[in-house]
């Protein structure tokens, strides 16, 4: 016997510490940034000469309606991110908070799915699964969209689960799209899993009003983006970026579409999905749902049906016992997985946040098999009794998860090969050492206030800055006359977050080593003495950390030659966890 309470208890909480211990550790380094940095402020505006957006293009008259969603994506995640980062500050730790705390619930209602098809025991395996396993696990430790799509996606898959068996909970359905929609378009993915299931074991469903309660919902909700896309294509004649990129316009403006040429064709989505599969998961976890798969196939075989159908008083549409009765089922897993699949290959390939969609299903998958070995008699196995056999080997599989998972992300730098010990998801916020940065820039700026702010190319920026000091003199805070200047070659991601955020949001003056340079060669050596400022630091990235991928310059690498040449020595060199140097800063004090 053992207690559910307790043992949920205990898998909900494994899953809280590997989600939020040391959630602000590791570098601001994937599309995490793209979202927290325009949440800070709700702006639709986040630099990108290839993506620019309705703001760019309307200052300094923006329309009112460009406040209803964001050029590329529902404005959902950014709202949320916005009102964490209002209450607890422009932190790492607190843009992920959402993702941590929406992916402990995904852990939640995967149980509760997992209990309501198949068994309370097959909830608790899947609860588990999902709980420690290293895909979900590093998607809940980011600030990207997935973990609150696949939390949107579960809940509404709970409610349609629960409107078989009690009609009322459609309208739940219909909320839980609506939200979902809201987060992000690939969630719509929900409408053809649950039109399919409907069509052949619910046909008599598309009658009740609660459907239609729920679809109404679903659009009121949805309707802020609808409204958005409606005024953007009265104003510029196409949609908003995925919109216009789904129904074939392309936009000169977005003529480069960042993000999409990963996988461009069919051939490369599916030649790229079992080795991204390998990359973002534990070996254990995909050796365990192939298992589940071969376990599937052999049951078609010998038309053994594993579990009765799902809901309790639905009849399915096939005999029972032959091959039809053993699809039925698993009817919902797997039309889940053909259409999820479809999206993934068919559409927006293979990537980390893409795949992370099916890990709530396959962990599912891994539970039924589980569950059957845990109850099918294996006298030739064992002469231990069998419970105990399968405790200890089941404890073994967890064990290894949550070392894997913790090894994989949870440590500064993972210990033993690739694969094996790691996975290759620890690169989406690898310890290279801009955290580092970003706590230096911290106690530079900190409770003080540029005495200095640079004219900006958009009204709207110029607007955000004269808040941004009027704010700071009223919080009382210290004038500091100090100038930033950054090699080029940073990376992108961590520009924008570290540098970027302060001069956009606070009117800090943050500049590159080539506008530097310009500026001397155009206005004179003494420019920023004149200006006003009284001291500079210049901010040079050694090779121990990435680099730009395109665009890489020289002009920074010139500069620090021309420092040390002119006698000044560095500053403070910052160091990563692995006490390598990263970044060389300079400070010149001016007259």
């Amino acid at each position: 016997m053992y207690n559910t309470k307790q043992i949920l208890f205990i898998i909900l909480l494994l899953a809280s510490l590997l989600r939020i211990w040391s959630l602000g550790s590791g570098d601001t380094l994937s599309d995490e940034v793209l979202y927290s940095f325009r949440a800070v402020g709700m702006l639709d505006f986040d630099e990108a000469a290839d993506q620019t957006t309705p703001l760019e293009w309307f200052d300094p008259y923006i329309p009112s309606w460009t406040k209803f969603s964001f050029h590329d994506h529902p404005p959902l995640v950014f709202l949320i991110q916005h009102v964490f980062m209002r209450i607890f500050g422009e932190t790492p730790f607190t843009f992920r908070l959402p993702s941590a705390l929406f992916g402990i619930a995904s852990v939640y209602l995967l149980y509760l799915i997992g209990k309501h098809l198949y068994s309370e025991k097959v909830g608790l395996f899947a609860a588990a699964f999902l709980g420690v396993t290293v895909n979900h696990v590093v998607i809940s430790r980011l600030g990207l969209q997935e973990s609150y799509v696949i939390f949107f996606i579960l809940l509404a898959i709970f409610f349609f689960i629960r409107a078989g068996e009690q009609q009322k909970f459609y309208i739940g359905v219909g909320a839980a799209l609506g939200l979902a929609a809201l987060t992000k378009y690939t969630t719509l993915i929900l409408l053809p899993i649950f039109f399919t299931y409907l069509m052949f074991f619910r046909r008599k469903d598309f009658a009740i009003p609660h459907v239609w309660i729920g679809t109404a919902l679903a659009l009121m909700l949805f309707s802020p983006v609808l409204y958005y896309n409606y005024r953007l294509f009265r104003a510029v004649g196409h949609f908003d970026f995925q919109l216009s990129y789904i129904v074939g316009q392309n936009p000169e403006v977005w003529s480069i579409q960042p993000g999409k040429e990963e996988f461009p064709t069919l051939a490369a989505r599916a030649s790229a999905f079992l080795p991204n599969l390998i990359k973002f998961n534990s070996w254990m976890f995909l050796v365990l749902f192939a298992g589940s798969l071969i376990t599937f196939v052999f049951s078609l075989t010998k038309k053994i049906p594993l579990y009765p159908p799902f809901l309790k008083g639905e009849t399915p549409p096939f005999e029972k016992g032959g091959l039809g009765g053993i699809f039925s089922v698993h009817a919902f897993l797997l039309i889940s997985f053909f259409w999820l699949l479809l999206l993934i290959i068919g559409t927006i390939g293979p990537s980390l946040r893409f795949l992370a969609m099916l890990t709530p299903f396959l962990a599912l998958g891994i539970s039924i098999t589980l569950v059957k070995f845990s109850e099918v008699p294996l006298p030739y196995i064992t002469n231990m009794r069998k419970w105990d056999f399968r405790n200890i080997a089941i404890g073994i599989i967890i064990s290894f998860e949550i070392l894997y998972t913790f090894n994989s992300q949870l440590i500064p730098y993972p210990k033993g090969p690739e694969l094996w010990t790691w996975s290759g998801v620890r690169m989406e916020n690898y310890n290279w050492g801009y955290q580092e940065l970003d706590e230096w820039m911290r106690k530079q700026t900190d409770d003080r206030m540029p005495a200095l702010a640079f004219e900006q190319k958009y009204h709207f920026i110029e607007e955000i800055h004269k808040q941004a000091l009027a704010a700071d003199e009223r919080a009382g805070k210290e004038p500091l006359a100090t100038l930033f200047v950054y090699d080029k070659n940073v990376q992108s991601t961590a520009q924008l977050w570290i540098l970027d955020r302060l001069q956009i949001y606070h009117a800090w003056p943050i500049i590159t080593a080539d506008t530097y340079v310009k500026f001397l060669n155009e206005k004179g050596a003494d420019y920023f003495e004149r200006s006003g400022f009284k001291e500079i630091y210049f901010i040079f990235p050694t090779e121990n950390v990435p680099w730009k991928k395109t665009h890489l310059t020289d002009i920074g690498a010139k500069l620090e030659q021309a420092l040390t040449k002119n006698g000044l020595e560095p500053y403070t060199i910052i160091e990563n966890k692995r006490s390598e140097p990263i970044f060389r800063i300079y400070r010149k004090e001016l007259k």
